[in-house]
């Protein structure tokens, strides 16, 4: 009888190794006693602080109460127990799945809706949509089959996906050498901080060359681009944050040109900014955001704007699909975090933490020389170092005290605490930080 495999902590890594590449963090979750904002390492037993959460994706922390629920333990293990191919077969899962999302973190204004796994693919499917659409509005219009380019910004990270590698530009490392397409990339004008009078004319100044730039591209391929794509902060290439400014420019002109506005929110969605989603921070409606990470599970919410196209692909069979169209068990988690979300009102926690720690970090900023350029929205917080070497060097001397957090840009760090992060949590993270940070600084 074929025996099941039984791996001891301290033999994970050297198990993976045999057939992995292994340069991840060398702990050993133990998903069993790890709790709330902290992970236990199951080799040692150490509790690290984790201002990682799983790059973003892990909105309630370990073993919330809500999860661990005799209920909701007996509907994940229902729902694992088959692998259903939700794009075709339907369940009671799904169905409260997506009429809990609907009442908590969906929009009206973005009604159609499309799932699957992974957030490259969410974006993907994002650029399907926008390719569908407007070469059916090209071909309506007797211009022929064209419409297939995305204007899309620097520093920008989507994916590593089909598609997405030919929009991330962030390290060449995760696209060098793969074939991507050659379409209209545009400067980034991020904000920097403190945002006093220099800063804001700054910022001004290379607005304006980035909508000329967009208006370049728009000129150079008329009718030809389908899409405007940017995350509204762009994480891992440097948490870089744009003003509500930029994002009225880049609906302006995407209306003015037919495109779609498309909002990666994979990492910022679902509250980590302060807000459900980061774009209503700006005043604008985008035509498609793409989402995972926190929502467990891949897709994207689409506006009415695709409906100016009769045969669009919410409309004509099998025209963006795949086999599971998302995980089942997926949904279902998502379901319970959705619930515990609006009980719990995280959103608005991750506002008051997030204005805890960015006050935390500035209060570094302003005790060590070579810090700089403080910046969050919501518990989405960064700050710079003087160098990548300084910068790694502090993400490790973090790491070595007990708290994880995570390099992004050239020299930033960044912090991803769950939403259900405590004031006090938030203190002492900011505390190790200043210690690791004290330490490379000498």
């Amino acid at each position: 009888m074929f025996q099941r495999s039984k791996i001891a902590p301290g033999d994970v890594h050297e198990t993976l190794r045999k057939h992995m590449l292994v340069d991840g963090f060398s702990l050993v979750v133990d998903l069993e006693h790890s709790h709330g904002s902290w992970a236990k390492d199951a080799k040692t037993g150490q509790e690290y602080l984790d201002f990682f959460s799983f790059f973003a994706s892990n909105p309630v922390g370990f073993n919330h109460p809500a999860l661990r629920d005799e209920e909701t333990q007996e509907r994940l293990a229902r729902a694992a127990t088959y692998k259903v191919a939700n794009s075709d077969k339907y369940t009671t899962f799904m169905a409260e799945f997506v009429d809990t999302l609907a009442r908590s973190a969906g929009r009206p204004e973005l009604p159609h809706y499309f799932f699957v796994d992974g957030g490259a693919l969410a974006v993907e499917n994002a650029l399907k949509v926008a390719f569908d659409w407007k070469v059916r509005k090209n071909l309506a219009a007797g211009r022929g089959e064209i419409g297939k380019k995305v204007l899309h910004f620097e520093r920008a990270f989507h994916g590593r996906s089909g598609y997405t590698l030919s929009i991330t530009n962030t390290d060449p490392n995760k696209t060098q050498y793969f074939p991507m397409f050659d379409w209209p990339r545009i400067p980034a004008p991020e904000k920097h901080f403190p945002f006093d009078d220099a800063a804001r004319a700054d910022v001004e100044a290379r607005e304006k060359k980035t909508i000329a730039a967009a208006e370049a591209a728009f000129a150079a391929s008329p009718h030809e681009i389908a899409a405007i794509i940017i995350e509204p902060v762009q994480g891992e290439g440097g948490d870089n944050h744009f003003r509500p400014e930029l994002f009225q420019a880049l609906r302006k002109l995407a209306d003015e040109h037919e495109a779609m506005l498309i909002l990666d929110e994979v990492q910022t969605g679902l509250g980590l900014t302060g807000k459900y989603w980061a774009y209503e921070h700006f005043g604008v409606t985008p035509d498609i955001i793409s989402f995972a990470k926190k929502l467990q599970i891949g897709g994207i919410f689409v506006g009415k704007r695709v409906d100016e196209v009769e045969d669009n692909v919410f409309k004509k069979p099998g025209r963006i699909n795949s086999t599971w169209g998302g995980s089942l068990v997926d949904m279902v988690r998502c379901t319970r975090i959705l619930e515990v979300v609006e009980n719990e009102k995280l959103v608005d926690n991750s506002r008051d933490r997030g204005k805890e720690l960015l006050a935390g970090l500035e209060g570094i900023q302003e005790r060590h020389k070579g810090v700089t350029n403080a910046r969050g929205l919501g518990l989405m917080c960064a700050l710079d170092m003087p160098d990548t070497e300084t910068r790694n060097a502090a993400v490790k001397a973090c790491f070595a005290d007990g708290t994880i957090v995570l390099p992004c840009g050239t020299r930033s760090v960044r912090f991803r605490p769950a939403l259900t992060v405590t004031a006090e949590e938030v203190a002492e993270g900011v505390k190790r930080l200043e210690k690791g940070i004290a330490a490379v600084l000498k």
